[in-house]
């Protein structure tokens, strides 16, 4: 008896609160009819009435979602595994398509760098006529006149070992004249040259050139990791959308379900009603939640399809993919069994593996060829030039009459002629005839505290920076990979408690159902014991996509990150930074035209 009055009380209780509820939605929602029920003193029971046939016109019309998800989901199915998701992103991703065309960049550059010790050659080839004006008696005559005829030659090349320079000059010139003081006409002339410059102080070990090639062979390097990190992070977010969409997929199912459950509540309800054995606001307490149910349903749709269209971003090669228009069927299913966690060798892994360190690592071998070039700039400037020339003369030599000494010789008669030609030239050239060499020693040494050393003494602070940046990232991988570890142990630990609590719910909801068989329970008791079991069943379904998706993060944790590596890149600033060597000019070897 005491139960009985109990649950009568309760029923009253609830009854009188749900009566409130409608009365204010119909307030709410139905306007004109609350002001007709209003002018026509209208009971609550023509309230309830109404509502009830509100909810039943609702229930019996066709979701327009339906047809919305026919027309959206009206293109072909495509059954994909996740295996085969990543295969896809690795040939289709356009972000990694974008990152694969940085490392040939990087190579173009290289080859830029490179040709600075590639050996260069340039050509002179021209024709003179010449007509000087007698100003003196030294001109040759009272018109003379001169036609020169030249043919050059010069090969330059940096040396990448040492900072050396070479330079080498090959000129020939044909000189035909009337001037009286010539003694071969036409004249050839021959020269081969060579200087060697090469630095003992700054330059030798480090120069600008090849601190730029070091750095750029460095970002070459780094271009191949952020590669390799791109890729990683494409395929993270590939499993990442697409257990998103097995958890869409899913949740539509269990929205459905509980459309079902509801549904038959409203139905057996219905019955009850017309055989008198229940008032109408219990049918209007369950057509109510079969709305809200079938809101849920629709709702759990369209999260479906934003699922579909962020993995779909993921895998199409173009706006014109074919898979735009596909209708994707996830095949896999999350798996509840554990994954065997082993911190320590993910920590190994994670640092000899992770790309920002392998980038930061690669960063600071970049600074050390900074730090390497800045240092050498402080040394004293001391270059060794080496030269040696050869030189050859022929033509027609001209024979002049008397004795060819002291002032007789310039008025001496021209009596013959010695034929001769450009071979002569050759030939006195290459039995070292007319050689000529030399070496020198270029010093200079600053006096004072140059901005050199300035440079390098900041260059040494910001690389003490750099390695506690390093370490201050390697703390960050081992903090990461272990909240990485912890978060799968807690994915995995919520799903057993979730299904626990999923299992509660089935019985509850079975043991409300059979005691409102028996009239032991309430109307409202059942909805909430069904709103209770579709909550625990998605709370399983999102508890088993965590746990997916921690590992997949886990997995990632030990091979890339999604920020950078933040390493300071140290830059020789404020200097003028010279081509190669020490900077210091050579000597420019012998060219040009050539008259003896």
């Amino acid at each position: 008896m005491a139960i009985a009055h109990t649950l009568g009380r309760r029923r009253g209780t609830q009854l009188r609160r749900i009566a409130a509820i409608i009365a204010v939605w119909a307030a709410g929602g139905l306007t004109a009819s609350t002001a007709s029920a209003q002018q026509t003193a209208a009971s609550i029971d023509d309230l309830v009435r109404h509502a009830a046939a509100r909810f039943a016109e609702a229930r019996d019309r066709k979701p327009a979602a339906d047809g919305g998800d026919r027309q959206w989901l009206s293109g072909p199915a495509l059954s994909l595994t996740l295996d085969d998701a990543v295969k896809m992103a690795l040939d289709r991703n356009l972000d990694i398509a974008v990152q694969r065309l940085n490392p040939q960049v990087y190579d173009f550059a290289l080859a830029s760098l490179k040709s600075i010790y590639r050996p260069t050659v340039s050509s002179l080839i021209g024709d003179q006529h010449q007509t000087a004006a007698p100003l003196t008696l030294l001109t040759g005559g009272a018109l003379v006149t001169t036609h020169t005829g030249t043919v050059n030659g010069q090969l330059t090349q940096n040396l990448p070992r040492g900072g050396g320079n070479l330079n080498v000059t090959w000129d020939n010139n044909r000189v035909s004249t009337n001037s009286f003081f010539y003694n071969y006409n036409p004249a050839y002339n021959a020269t081969l040259n060579a200087q060697y410059t090469q630095p003992l102080l700054r330059g030798l070990h480090a120069d600008a050139a090849r601190q730029q090639l070091a750095i750029t062979k460095v970002n070459r390097a780094i271009s191949d990791l952020q590669l390799q990190s791109v890729i990683t992070n494409t395929v993270t977010s590939v499993r990442d959308a697409y257990w998103d969409l097995v958890l869409a997929v899913e949740a539509i199912d269990v929205a459905k379900t509980s459309v079902d459950l509801a549904h038959r509540l409203v139905d057996e309800d219905q019955k009850r009603v017309e055989a008198g054995a229940m008032t109408r606001l219990d049918l209007v307490t369950a057509t109510s939640q079969e709305a809200t149910d079938r809101h849920t349903l629709v709702v759990a749709e369209g999260a479906r399809r934003t699922a579909e269209l962020a993995l779909k971003r993921l895998l199409v090669a173009g706006p014109a993919d074919a898979l735009w228009r596909a209708t994707i069927d996830p095949v896999n299913h999350p798996d509840d069994r554990p994954l065997t966690i082993d911190l320590e060798a993910a920590l190994k892994r994670a640092l000899s593996d992770r790309t920002d360190l392998a980038q930061a690592k690669q960063q600071v071998a970049a600074n050390n060829a900074t730090i390497q070039y800045l240092r050498d700039q402080t040394r004293p400037q001391a270059d060794v030039v080496a030269s040696y020339g050869l030189a050859g003369l022929g033509g027609a030599q001209l024979v002049r009459a008397g004795d060819l000494q002291g002032a007789a010789a310039f008025t001496a008669p021209v009596v013959g002629t010695i034929p001769g030609a450009y071979g002569g030239a050759l030939s006195s050239l290459f039995k070292h005839d007319y050689p000529t060499w030399g070496v020198a020693l270029n010093v200079t040494y600053p006096l004072g505290y140059s901005a050199a050393r300035a440079e390098a003494a900041r260059a040494q602070v910001q690389a003490n920076q750099v390695i506690a940046q390093t370490h201050q990232l390697e703390v960050q991988v081992v903090t990461e990979v272990t909240d990485s570890a912890i978060s799968a142990r807690n994915a995995f630990d919520e799903i057993d408690a979730a299904k626990q609590a999923r299992d509660l719910a089935e019985q509850k909801l079975d043991a409300e159902q059979k005691k409102f068989g028996v009239g032991l329970s309430t109307n409202y008791l059942v909805v909430q014991a069904q709103k209770d079991l579709a909550d625990a069943r998605n709370a399983v379904l999102r508890a088993q996509i965590t746990y997916q998706k921690a590992l997949v993060d886990f997995e990632r944790a030990q091979q890339t990150t999604l920020q950078s590596a933040g390493v300071m890149v140290i830059s020789p600033a404020g200097l003028a930074l010279p081509a190669v060597g020490s900077g210091r000019p050579s000597l420019a070897a012998p060219s040009g035209t050539f008259i003896p």
